[in-house]
């Protein structure tokens, strides 16, 4: 099994990256919650990484943190929640608002993830229950500041400057999660311009 690639990132569309490690180049998809953070293009970038082998397909799959790639296996483990669903889901919410939905029983978190639906939603709560109460952080449940900062790195990647993205994430709730944030960011920076 590939559990780490460390290289050079040489392509990023999301989802997908292209990390050169010594020449030879691995095609990695993250979910957007990693894509965000990504360093630029040919700067050294070290990815947790979970191998698929299919019949017709070797995938990889790669996470910033240890957390999003713990998840991402309970995910995968539910029945009817393959590789590409579970990405979706990291994409759409934090690890930690992932955890916190099934351990209070919010189907909500996982509805508002396109793919899903209450059905869906209602199974994904009752099987994470039980199988991520040690991915819970050991940081206060409000992360919202940490949230900020990623938001704001966001815009940075975008190409927006860190004057104009902090002006933007400063208008935001504290409590907002990272793709809202940075949906709600966006769109304060276009009437701007």
């Amino acid at each position: 099994m590939i559990g780490q690639i460390k290289g050079i990132l040489i392509n990023k569309t999301p989802p997908r990256t292209l990390v050169d490690c010594n020449g030879v180049g691995y095609e990695i998809e993250v979910p957007m919650s990693t894509f965000f953070q990504l360093p630029n293009l040919g700067e050294p970038i070290t990815l947790l990484t979970y191998f698929v082998v299919r019949e017709d397909a070797q995938l990889l799959y790669g996470f910033l943190t240890q957390q999003e790639k713990e998840m991402f296996k309970q995910l995968i483990k539910i029945n009817g929640v393959g590789p590409k669903l579970a990405l979706s889901i990291l994409s759409g919410a934090s690890v930690d608002e992932l955890v916190e939905a099934a351990l209070s029983h919010n189907s909500n978190v996982f509805v508002n993830i396109p793919g899903i639906g209450n059905k869906t939603a209602e199974r994904l709560v009752l099987e994470l229950k039980d199988k991520c109460e040690h991915l819970v952080g050991d940081q206060p449940k409000n992360s919202a500041p940490r949230e900020i900062d990623d938001i704001q790195n966001a815009l940075i990647s975008l190409g927006y400057s860190p004057k104009d993205a902090s002006i933007a994430v400063k208008q935001l709730p504290r409590d907002v999660s990272i793709n809202e944030g940075i949906r709600e960011a966006l769109k304060i920076l276009s009437k701007k311009i």
